[in-house]
């Protein structure tokens, strides 16, 4: 009696337990592969890139001078102000030249007069040789004719020489521009008395030519040997947002006793607008290169002091990552961790963070 009962029940033992393990079955399946989310990417790599360091510079003009009284006299006329463009010959100041016109006619004179004995010296001194010749005057005559014309051609000399000083005096009182630029400093006021010295002579004005420009750059001793082999600098604008690749790159042969610091003269290309002399910059110089890990600047995305890119993992999944980051090389900046050699990065992190919003709200599939 029991037989027919035990079998049934077995029997629904069995297929409770194959339909409880095809349940099972479906539940531990693995899920549908996700389809890759329609973004840009790049995969991070390792790549050679220069290592930067950056150093305060000032910039200065390559062409730079402070025209100084040459003469003694008074500021008669001011043609010009500090901000003013001039071009090379422009008169920029002159002064009073009573003076210094009064000499050089007094020394025009005197040439004119030593001059006028000089050719009657020589005169002389011909026609005594020439009766010399034929025996009819002593030796000693003819000495002394030639020691007169000898004198006299020293004298006309000395007084060329004294009128073209006196001309040059003359020629101070005007003062010209010495190559085209900016003034950049007025020392004197109109009716001023200026002198030549001593102890020293008076300046009058500052000049700069803003068509080339350098930075002067204090380096510390332990990195300049590193900048020296490199020479290779960008001089950094617009609080970095924009970089002008350096012409040249010079490192002064000789320290600062006081401050253990060589001097770095980094040349600005012609027509970089923006820098003006005494303005301070920052200058980065390439220390080494060496390979690194680097992301572009627009794949960062910043919240608040952190930052960070939209990584794509292998299953298609997108997740902001944080990272920490080193140096800037260009636009690109160096990652020191958070990332791997290998992994894909979203190109535009702004439409990563719209694809993922859309996946939350359910907009798109899985």
């Amino acid at each position: 009696m029991q037989g027919p009962w035990i079998w049934t029940a077995w029997r629904t033992v069995a297929l409770l337990a194959v339909a409880s393990l095809a349940a099972c079955g479906r539940e531990s399946a693995p899920p549908r592969p996700a389809a890759a989310p329609p973004l840009e990417t790049f995969v991070v790599a390792r790549t050679d890139a220069p290592h930067e360091r950056l150093w305060d510079g000032v910039v200065a003009a390559i062409n730079e001078t402070t025209l100084a009284a040459q003469t003694n006299a008074r500021v008669r006329e001011l043609a010009v102000d500090a901000g003013d463009r001039v071009a090379k010959g422009d008169v920029l100041l002159r002064l009073t030249d009573v003076e210094q016109n009064s000499g050089r006619r007094s020394a025009e004179a005197a040439v004119t007069a030593t001059r006028a004995e000089a050719v009657q010296a020589e005169a002389n001194w011909r026609r005594i040789d020439e009766i010399h010749a034929r025996k009819l005057v002593a030796r000693a005559d003819l000495d002394a004719a030639t020691a007169r014309r000898d004198a006299a051609r020293a004298a006309l000399a000395s007084a060329e020489a004294q009128s073209r000083s006196a001309a040059q005096q003359a020629d101070y009182t005007i003062v010209r521009a010495p190559f085209d630029g900016v003034v950049t400093q007025r020392f004197v006021e109109l009716g001023q008395a200026v002198q030549s010295g001593p102890p020293q002579p008076q300046a009058l004005l500052a000049l700069a030519a803003l068509d080339a420009l350098r930075v002067d750059v204090p380096v510390a001793q332990g990195t300049v040997d590193a900048i020296r082999a490199q020479a290779k600098a960008s001089i950094v604008l617009d609080g970095g947002s924009r970089r002008v690749p350096a012409a040249s790159v010079v490192v002064l042969p000789t320290a600062d006793p006081a401050t253990h610091t060589f001097r770095v003269r980094v040349g600005v290309p012609v027509g970089t607008a923006g820098l003006w002399p005494g303005m301070a910059v920052k200058v980065a110089f390439v220390a080494d290169v060496a390979p690194r890990l680097l992301v572009p600047a627009g794949a960062l995305v910043r919240r608040g002091e952190i930052d960070g890119v939209y990584v794509v993992d292998a299953d298609h999944g997108v997740g902001l990552r944080l990272l920490r980051l080193g140096h800037r090389s260009g636009d690109e900046l160096e990652v020191l961790s958070g990332l791997a050699a290998g992994e894909r990065v979203a190109s535009d992190p702004q439409a990563a963070a719209r694809w993922l919003a859309a996946r939350h709200a359910g907009k798109v599939g899985p």
